[in-house]
């Protein structure tokens, strides 16, 4: 037995991965999504959407390529997974992206490519709008110098391609480096967190969706989720997918606030708001160092090598927060002492399954 047949649940509620089924189409999201697609029909050739890490920016992005019908439109999305790439892998990229089955290795070829290619969307009355994710990657003039460039492919009084891009707040350093590309944005959005009535919105739709019909999360028990996570789409998954997990393993039908604050402890959560709550917010200069002293002396090395070896946390790369029995406090948990809890863990919890 899992956890989704304890709770009744047909797929798992709170995975992280895009999945268009569970968006959650909050008051900003809804205005987002608005304002996107009128970029897109109206062809005005750049969109920005800046959120900070867990906002929904992925989500997001495939909603609205799953919103454009492709009777009109030819659109494609682009994930960017890291920045060194160059100006003839991007071009090859968006024209594959497009359609265009064997792109051209030399820069201007492609970019004939492309022309053509957009010429006889726009013939058949069809619009190319392309989705950039995680669009703070592609970090340089030269990047985008291009897309300056084929945001200059047009026909009389209409651009002929679209871009939206979706990335973090250091985007808008991104586009920066080239001042005529900054000046081409015709619209930018920011994803700011959820708030306490959305919180509680959202966890109940997502349960909905993966089958639940009961009430399984108290109003006191989404209040505290919604404290421990800020908001952040991100965190309210992964600190609601730990709950039905550890309510799951105490055959508890429904999760209250005990088993959320257990959770948020084992992952971080109130640590870290217990200290921003204890210590007043100072601008400190990152290299900033106490006057007369070098910067390697503010913590010794050796004082370092011996706080790591004397630390009773274990660094343990696991998708769930694991509560670990107090006999390991005070020693290094070796991964024997894993194997050997998890196996006690397996035959006590399922040997009656």
């Amino acid at each position: 037995m899992s956890y989704l047949d304890f709770y009744g649940l047909q797929t798992e509620p709170f995975s992280n991965a895009p999945n268009e089924r569970f968006y959650y189409n909050s008051a900003q999201h809804a205005r987002a999504l608005t304002r996107i697609m009128y970029v897109a029909e109206t062809m005005k050739g750049l969109a920005v959407v800046i959120g900070d890490v867990g906002t929904g920016k992925t989500t997001l992005a495939r909603k609205v390529l799953d919103s454009l019908p492709s009777e009109t439109y030819e659109s494609a999305l682009l994930v960017i997974l890291h920045a060194e790439i160059s100006q003839e892998w991007l071009l090859r990229r968006i024209a594959q992206q497009l359609g265009i089955e064997n792109p051209a290795t030399e820069k201007l070829q492609i970019i004939g490519q492309l022309y053509r290619k957009l010429l006889h969307l726009h013939e058949m009355g069809k619009k190319a709008v392309v989705l950039i994710d995680e669009a703070q990657m592609l970090n340089t003039r030269e990047l985008m110098e291009e897309f300056r460039g084929l945001l200059n492919l047009e026909v009389t009084a209409h651009k002929l391609i679209t871009f939206i891009f979706f990335g973090l707040p250091e985007m808008e350093d991104t586009l920066s480096l080239d001042q005529p590309l900054l000046q081409r944005v015709a619209m930018k959005i920011r994803l700011s967190t959820l708030t306490d009535e959305a919180t509680k919105a959202y966890v109940v739709h997502r349960m909905n969706v993966a089958g639940n019909r009961e009430t399984i999360f108290t109003d006191g028990a989404l209040k505290l989720i919604y404290s421990y996570s800020d908001g952040f789409p991100r965190k309210i998954n992964i600190l609601c997918d730990n709950a039905l997990f550890q309510g799951f393993l105490m055959r508890q039908r429904v999760i209250d606030e005990t088993i959320v604050k257990e959770m948020a402890s084992d992952l971080g959560y109130d640590a870290r708001k217990e200290a921003h709550a204890g210590i007043p917010s100072l601008d400190i200069p990152a290299d900033w160092t106490p006057s007369g002293v070098q910067a390697e002396d503010v913590v010794p090395a050796e004082m370092l090598e011996q706080a790591q070896k004397n630390s009773p946390v274990p660094q343990i790369p696991l998708g769930l927060a694991l509560r670990l029995p107090e006999t390991h406090t005070g020693r290094t948990v070796t991964s024997d002492d894993l194997d050997l809890k998890l196996e006690e863990f397996f035959e006590e919890t399922f040997k009656e399954s």
